[in-house]
């Protein structure tokens, strides 16, 4: 793959990495323990009736569905940078062969080749 490609995709995992953190902070917080874990941020509000307690409870449960889908974004988007930095990326997990460039210009994140990833 020529180091153009690979450096256009690289900026592209880059603004995705910052721009899933910046989501990510805006309702939950980094887990210092456990690697690209996320902790959702209950909203407590005090002096709350019943029904806002509800609305609460649902609202921590639509944040974790969020914050979940993010954490696994970032985990991909973050993985395809560090084998940049190494060397392997463009190879699918699958069966070892190239991730076509269109693939990778359409999902840079991508661990697979299209045929595996239809599998």
């Amino acid at each position: 793959m020529e180091k153009k490609l690979i450096g256009e995709l690289k900026g592209k995992l880059e603004e995705q990495k910052i721009s899933l953190q910046k989501e990510l902070e805006s309702f939950a917080s980094e887990d210092p323990n456990l690697k690209h874990n996320w902790d959702a941020k209950y909203p407590n509000r005090e002096d709350s009736d019943k029904d806002e307690k509800a609305d609460d409870a649902q609202e921590y449960d639509n944040m974790l569905s969020l914050e979940h889908s993010l954490e696994l974004k970032l985990k991909d988007v973050t993985m395809a940078l560090e084998k940049i930095a190494k060397g392997t990326y463009g190879i699918c997990e699958g069966c070892g062969d190239k991730i076509s460039e269109e693939r990778l210009l359409a999902c840079p994140e991508a661990k697979t080749c299209l045929q595996c990833h239809q599998k």
